[in-house]
């Protein structure tokens, strides 16, 4: 149980140390994919966009056919981490 609980420790200050983590698994480590061949390309969008973006993800005002699953996503990120994500992968 020790471990778990360790595991799962270490996994979060991960992410919270690079928000844009969460976000590899579907749209790639440089941003270069089309998540679950659906997305925009998030690598060729502005920090605008991307920031705009993720803000009405969770607010429910943006969105197609991942609207559902990103706003899931976005939910739990605050306006730095947001920032920090469009810094990270925006142009």
């Amino acid at each position: 149980m020790k471990k778990i609980l360790l595991l799962t420790s270490i996994l979060a200050c991960v992410a919270f140390a690079n928000p844009y983590q969460k976000c590899v698994g579907c749209h790639g480590a440089n941003g270069e994919k089309a998540a679950l061949g659906k997305s925009k390309i998030i690598k060729d969008m502005t920090k605008a966009e991307i920031i705009a973006s993720m803000k009405g993800y969770k607010d429910g005002s943006y969105g197609g056919a991942m609207k559902g699953l990103m706003k899931g996503q976005a939910a739990s990120l605050d306006d730095a981490a947001i920032e920090a994500i469009a810094n990270q992968i925006g142009k």
